[in-house]
Parts: C-alpha cells; sequence; structure tokens
C-alpha cells in the first residue's frame, strides 16, 4: 500500500509509508506485547481468590480504592463466563468477555435488559459492550449463535436496552432503543465446520421455533422470515426478520430486525483486494439501513442511530475489525459514500469516548497520534482479542486510506 495523495491525513500517510512497515514493525507488535498482558491477568482472574480474607490483601484493596486505583486483576476478571453454568455457552473456550462489559440478557417478562458484572441477574450472554472510540457509537459485539444459545441472542435484540456500564462513560441511551440490525461476518459453515447457527428461515413466509436453554423457563420463540435479497454491489444478504413468543396473542408484540450478511471475508484472513470496495459499501449500507426509521412507527419516536449488533464467529477478529472501520470513518465523515471529501488540514478527529486510563497506561508515544492503533486498542480493553490478526490491522489501514483517496466509493 501507498498513499501520495494530500487528501490523506498526515498520520495515516505515514503509516502506510515503507511498505507498511510501520504498521508491521511498530503497531502489531505493540499491540499484541499489550494484549499479551491483559491475557496473563485475564488468566490470573481465574485463580485469585475472589474474597481474601488476608489483612494484607484487605489494606492493599482499601489503598488501592483510596487513591483511586484500579486493580488490575479485577479490572480484566472474565470470571462470569468461566461459570460451570456459563462455559457450555461458549462457542470457543478460549474467548470470554470481561465481567465489567459483558451483556446481560432478562428473562423476557418484562425485564430490561441490563448490564453488569458481579451481582447481576440475567441470562448469560458471550457479548460486550463496546463503544467506538473516535466514532462514539455503541455496538455490541458477540459469537455466533450456537444451537444452545439462539434463543438468548434473539431475546437480547426483543427486549429495550438499557444503561450501558459507566466505564464505557456512555451518553444519554435514547429511550425507548433496542438492537434493530445485525451484522454477520461469517458463512453459516466455513471450511466444512459449523461457524453460526441458522436462527431464522431461509424462505420469505415460513417459520421456525427457538427453545430456551434448559436453565431458562423463557417462552419459546416463533421466528419468521420476512423478506430476503442479495445487494451484490456491497456483497450483502439483506433479510427482515420477526420475533414473537408463540404465548403472544397481540401481532404488536413482534419485534422486527434487519439481518445483514457479508459474505466474502473468509475465516482466518481478510477480503481479497477485489472484495475491498464491497467491504467498504457493506459499511456504508449497515449504517444507512440502521439509521434509516422510515419503516418503523413515528410513536414512540424510534431511536435515530441505536446500538448494532455484530457477530462473525468467535466474535473479536472480524467483528472487531468491522466495529473499527466503522470508528474511522464516521470520524472523518466518510461513512456515506456521497458525502464531500473531509478537509484534512483541520487536526484529527479526537475521542468522542473518554474511557478511563486503563491500568496498563496509555500507548508509548509513537503510537499517540496513531488513530488506528488507538482504536483497536480501545476495542481490547472492552472485548478481548478484537481485531484479532495482524492481517486484519492492515486491512483498517487500508480501507480508511482508499476511503480517502475515493477509489472505493459506491453508492448504496
Amino acid at each position: 500500500m501507498t498513499a501520495t495523495s494530500t487528501l490523506i491525513p498526515t498520520w495515516l500517510s505515514r503509516a502506510l509509508a515503507n511498505d507498511s512497515r510501520f504498521i508491521s514493525e511498530t503497531v502489531c507488535i505493540t499491540l499484541s506485547e499489550r494484549e499479551y498482558a491483559r491475557d496473563h491477568l485475564r488468566t490470573q482472574s481465574l485463580v485469585a481468590e475472589p474474597h481474601s480474607t488476608s489483612l494484607l490483601a484487605r489494606g492493599q484493596q482499601a489503598l488501592n480504592s483510596a487513591l483511586g486505583k484500579t486493580d488490575p486483576v479485577a479490572h480484566y476478571s472474565i470470571m462470569t463466563a468461566h461459570h460451570p453454568d456459563n462455559v457450555v455457552a461458549n462457542r470457543y473456550s478460549n474467548i470470554q468477555p470481561y465481567d465489567r462489559t459483558r451483556v446481560v440478557v432478562g428473562d423476557l417478562k418484562g425485564s430490561r435488559c441490563s448490564v453488569g458484572a458481579e451481582g447481576s441477574k440475567g441470562r448469560y450472554f458471550n457479548a460486550s459492550w463496546v463503544r467506538e472510540l473516535y466514532g462514539g457509537k455503541l455496538w455490541i459485539a458477540t459469537q455466533a449463535p450456537l444451537p444452545r444459545t439462539a434463543h438468548v441472542f434473539l431475546s437480547a435484540i426483543m427486549q429495550p436496552i438499557s444503561t450501558p456500564p459507566a466505564s464505557l462513560n456512555s451518553p444519554h441511551v435514547h429511550s425507548p432503543s433496542r438492537i434493530r440490525t445485525i451484522v454477520q461476518l461469517t458463512q453459516n459453515t466455513e471450511r466444512g465446520r459449523q461457524k453460526a447457527h441458522i436462527y431464522f428461515p431461509s424462505t420469505p413466509g415460513q417459520s421456525m421455533l427457538s427453545n430456551p436453554d434448559p436453565t431458562s423457563d423463557a417462552p419459546v420463540l416463533k421466528v419468521t422470515l420476512l423478506e430476503r435479497k442479495r445487494i451484490n454491489e456491497a456483497c450483502c444478504v439483506y433479510s427482515k426478520v420477526s420475533i414473537i413468543p408463540v404465548t403472544s396473542t397481540n401481532p404488536q408484540d413482534a419485534v422486527v430486525f434487519t439481518h445483514m450478511l457479508y459474505a466474502a471475508w473468509p475465516d482466518h484472513g481478510v477480503p481479497e483486494d477485489e472484495d475491498r470496495a464491497s467491504l467498504l459499501a457493506f459499511v456504508r449500507l449497515v449504517d444507512c439501513v440502521n439509521t434509516d426509521t422510515s419503516s418503523f412507527p413515528s410513536s414512540p419516536e424510534p431511536d435515530p442511530d441505536p446500538p448494532i449488533m455484530v457477530n462473525c464467529s468467535a466474535g473479536i477478529g472480524r467483528t472487531g475489525s468491522f466495529i473499527a472501520m466503522s470508528s474511522l470513518l464516521r470520524a472523518y465523515h466518510l461513512l456515506s459514500a456521497s458525502s464531500p471529501r473531509p478537509n484534512t488540514s483541520t487536526p484529527p478527529p479526537q475521542p468522542l469516548c473518554s474511557l478511563p486510563v486503563p491500568p496498563l497506561g496509555i500507548l508509548p508515544k509513537e503510537l499517540q497520534e496513531d488513530l488506528v492503533a488507538q482504536e483497536i486498542d480501545s476495542l481490547r480493553e472492552q472485548r478481548p482479542g478484537m481485531v484479532q490478526r495482524d492481517e486484519q490491522i492492515h486491512l483498517i489501514y487500508d480501507i480508511l486510506n482508499q476511503a480517502f483517496e475515493g477509489s472505493l466509493r459506491v453508492t448504496v
């Protein structure tokens, strides 16, 4: 990749210079070292005594609290995901949400979705609340459903959204609001392996039932495919889906969501060069669909831009890359193909999500002006392993570069 256009911000042009050696030798290595440190602390959270009776330990905890310091092990705790009742709900044994940002799903009996760590009541869901650093948008990043978890996945869509974790420093959430756009970045089957459980029919007009897991007394859900079409320029399979409890006799209890599958992103890889145009078109299409309120009743007023739920198979690699791209394109006003090209003589965007300084500290000086590195590190603070592979990091720079160049401007 090369970047010579004066339209491209200085920090991006600098990162893409010298055959991307800066990205490979500085960005990827530094981010990898920091994620390795987080992984060590995650492991410690599983072996540490949660309620130590040691006088020395209690004294240190009190001192840290008085000084406003965060306990690193508690900060990166994944204990809830490792509870014996929850491990069967994890698609992969080494990918779990942090306790402090995990999504907790209610029981569909009038309770609202809640988010929290210790003391939270509700059903376990391998999903994390994530806020873009530069774009500021709120997402739910999650693994693809398993047969056992499809019901809780659908339940998260059905329920109104409550307040995200305080740690995300979220602005006021529009009320009422619920998820109305699902982004899937994996095929249901890849390389002969099941990567995502099918949870709605493939033929319009058909319905299927989704049963809760054995530990829940939530009602069975009826899932109906209303519409299905392919949008070739965005390599997207677009579906409209309705969910309603089988116990309901009121059609107004049905919740409709849009499911958008991007079909050109291989597992353990990145889209081919010839597919990059469709990827940018897909990112833009997702934003356009999510902000379209024309098919929703005007009273009560629908959320103009509700959180989006996105998954690949594990909910970290392709998922994290998609959120990072969306954030930076949003920050530079490049999410619309018809937007005027930004004036890059102005200062670069500032973070809209002022997360607390993590226990690992801030990024080193050489990365503090690099928006891609900052965005990825922020995402990894919210869900382990986000933007999993080095080639995915390179992809984010490339898509942003080509968006500035305008060579990938596709009308959706």
